[in-house]
């Protein structure tokens, strides 16, 4: 039995020959990534008008570290516009082969092209007419041949000193399948609101597809006074609706002004202002920034950074007041 080799104690490390292995990593990769560019040509495109003519989906499948670029590749895919989902090869000749049909496209993935558990399936996805796109780094392989089209993702070595463990080669392949979602992507004209479809939790969905009416205060929590409310009313609304204003409305809560702490704060100020008889309309800020429903809470966001102020009145189109909103409404649902 061979006796484990006890790794180094950390004060035996050299730092500098290990900044020089990962450089070598990063460069080796880098170079391999750089001889895919003059291989892009008409195989290329006949791989992008195979998968925009088929009507079902993308099916990439993959061995091992392949098989983990596959899985990469197909959420790449299907986020951007291309349905897709992974199989593995293996459970495939197993039941999963199912999952594949006649309309979709198959895109296999393997550095030697000689994948068993590819190769495997390759006759019943051929028996079915389902168009095939390999990525290999062997165009005379089995995969290469038996491909309608094929990739040519070969490197001149792997990144890893023993030449085992694939490094460069899976690189080289994840960047051709990021190569393809692109390059569909904007074949299909697919926007950041398609993007944010598909990803309505992260952080561009929210950014894109929440509404002002999805976060904004509505009913009794606006806060609003008439033209006529003492300063005292005035203060007495705001500090029950936490917005830090609020409204100055007619008697069909139509807008005439807003009044808020920043006007207190001047109203306070101002040696002529007789604070306990002062009616609101005459220290309210009169045409207030406003901003519609139906906005996006983004706007609200960008206006709001625009003008210097912490809180937004939302009005229909004819000026009623019908919601508010502040920054710590934005904040709490993650626009800002």
């Amino acid at each position: 039995m061979n006796a484990r080799i006890a790794p180094p104690a950390p004060t035996d490390l050299n730092p500098e020959a290990i900044m020089r292995s990962a450089r070598t990593v990063i460069a080796t990769e880098a170079a391999a990534i750089r001889a895919l560019e003059p291989r892009v040509g008409p195989d290329f495109v006949e791989a992008c008008r195979l998968i925009l003519a088929c009507t079902g989906r993308v099916v990439v499948s993959g061995m091992g570290k392949s098989g983990h670029v596959a899985r990469k590749i197909a959420a790449t895919l299907a986020s951007t516009g291309t349905p897709a989902f992974f199989v593995h090869p293996g459970e495939a000749s197993h039941g999963d082969l199912g999952m594949i049909l006649p309309q979709d496209v198959v895109l296999a993935i393997s550095y030697s092209g000689e994948t068993d558990e590819l190769l495997f399936i390759l006759p019943v996805i051929k028996r079915q007419g389902i168009p095939l796109i390999a990525i290999t780094g062997k165009p005379g392989s089995s995969l290469a041949r038996e491909a309608d089209v094929h990739l040519d993702g070969n490197i001149s070595s792997e990144a890893c000193p023993l030449g085992l463990a694939p490094t460069a080669s899976t690189t080289a392949a994840l960047v051709l399948g990021d190569a393809l979602a692109i390059a569909l992507l904007k074949a299909r004209g697919f926007t950041s609101d398609d993007f944010a479809r598909s990803h309505p939790a992260g952080a561009l969905g929210r950014r894109l597809l929440l509404h002002i009416s999805d976060v904004m205060h509505t009913g009794d929590d606006v806060p609003m006074v008439s033209p006529e409310a003492t300063l005292t009313a005035a203060l007495v609304e705001m500090t029950r609706k936490h917005l830090g204003m609020t409204a100055v409305v007619d008697a069909g809560q139509r807008l005439l002004g807003v009044f808020t702490d920043g006007d207190l704060r001047r109203a306070l100020d101002d040696q002529d202002v007789n604070l306990r008889s002062a009616m609101v309309a005459e220290l309210m800020t009169r045409s207030p920034k406003t901003i519609g429903a139906e906005r996006l809470a983004a706007e609200a966001a960008q206006l709001m950074e625009k003008h210097q102020i912490h809180a937004l009145l939302v009005v229909d189109d004819d000026q009623h007041v019908v919601g508010a909103l502040n920054i710590h409404d934005l904040l709490r649902a993650r626009v800002v």
